[in-house]
């Protein structure tokens, strides 16, 4: 580490692994998961919903279940992890309320107020822990993970984004400054789990992968422009029709967003567009598609040109935070390792590809 960057990390709030949920306490380990037939009653007795079956959704750290009326709609009920703070849950729900009620052009979930007009529902789990729930209408679409696009599709995308980007701008809450790991401003503090990854070579890539960030990157986060953002963009998180002409029907998951760089909410964007074969075949430019999601979001919103050059790095760093995170949860939650190792191997290639180029070439990626 250079002396500028220890300067940069001296100066910088004491962010721990506890404080980023990392640690051995909030969300790291599992918890008493609601099933199907709590799910069914929650949204009879606090919504007044005749639901009549349930089917859990696939997430990280809560309980989310797609619940089907006798009338045949859909909506969704999602129980917050029992560790997670209450004004967390409150800041994601009032995001969510926020812009869809002030940007038209983005379509978020509509979250529904109980029969007593609460937005979030106290609720005790199976062992008796305190949690939050909420109802919300189920977004249509197809999930972007598990179709195809092409550069037209992608570019409706980056539009997305940028819309999303303006709608959030605005926001303010007192937890919106809360540390989330997932927010790569705070990658160094990764650094210890390290000593958790198993394979030596890839440990010593993810170091090289860290140490090139704290030097290249770090020195100039406080130049970044910041405010509320989504922060999690992903393929998993968009609801695509082609057949609509604004391609994505939904954004969902609001999980992730705090107040963070703008560049690094576009640098996850793009993120999820890189190959996921790029340790198994030559790609000259692993950005080749992630560029067609940038030329949609520049026809919407500005990027400085430090933030286009910061751009390469950022991506690098998210690769190197989700393996950081998801083989450790993994190893946390031994029941969940299927979701959160989903996008871990594909990383590897990535990384590579990253770390055979220099500081430089990457920096002139996008400028």
């Amino acid at each position: 580490m250079t002396d500028a960057v220890a300067r940069q990390v001296e100066a910088a709030p004491a962010v721990t692994l506890d404080r980023l949920g990392l640690g051995s306490g909030r969300l790291a380990a599992a918890h008493t998961v609601l099933d199907e037939a709590e799910a069914v009653a929650l949204a009879r007795g606090h919504w007044g919903l005749d639901a009549v079956a349930a089917t859990r959704l696939a997430t990280e750290k809560d309980d989310t279940f797609r619940l089907e009326t006798a009338r045949g709609r859909a909506y969704v009920v999602k129980v917050s992890h029992p560790d997670e703070a209450d004004a967390e849950v409150d800041f994601e729900t009032e995001l969510m309320r926020h812009v869809r009620e002030t940007a038209r052009r983005v379509p978020v979930p509509e979250l529904l107020p109980s029969t007593d007009g609460r937005f979030l529902v106290p609720v005790r789990d199976g062992g008796g822990r305190h949690r939050l729930a909420r109802l919300m209408t189920f977004a249509a679409g197809t999930p972007l993970d598990t179709t195809g696009t092409s550069g037209p599709e992608r570019e409706r995308i980056g539009e997305m984004l940028a819309h999303l980007r303006h709608a959030t701008a605005g926001f303010r809450h007192p937890a919106d400054d809360r540390l989330c790991a997932w927010d790569v401003r705070h990658l160094p503090v990764l650094r210890p789990l390290l000593r958790e990854v198993p394979d030596i070579a890839q440990r010593e890539a993810l170091a090289a992968g860290l140490d090139r960030y704290e030097n290249v990157v770090v020195p100039r986060l406080p130049s970044l422009r910041t405010h509320v953002l989504h922060n999690d963009f992903s393929t998993s998180n968009l609801l695509v029709d082609h057949d609509d002409p604004a391609f994505v029907t939904g954004v969902i998951d609001f999980g992730d967003a705090v107040h963070t760089a703008i560049a690094v909410d576009v640098a996850t964007a793009l993120l999820n567009q890189l190959p996921r074969d790029a340790a198994t075949r030559p790609v000259p430019d692993l950005f080749a598609e992630a560029r067609d999601v940038l030329r949609g979001y520049l026809r919407h919103a500005d990027l400085t040109d430090t933030e286009r050059a910061l751009l390469p790095h950022l991506v690098m760093g998210r690769v190197v935070a989700r393996a950081l995170i998801t083989l450790h949860r993994a190893s946390l939650i031994p029941g969940n390792t299927t979701y959160i190792l989903r996008n871990t191997e594909p990383g590897w290639g990535q990384l590579a590809w990253f770390l055979a180029r220099s500081p430089d070439a990457l920096s002139a990626t996008f400028l």
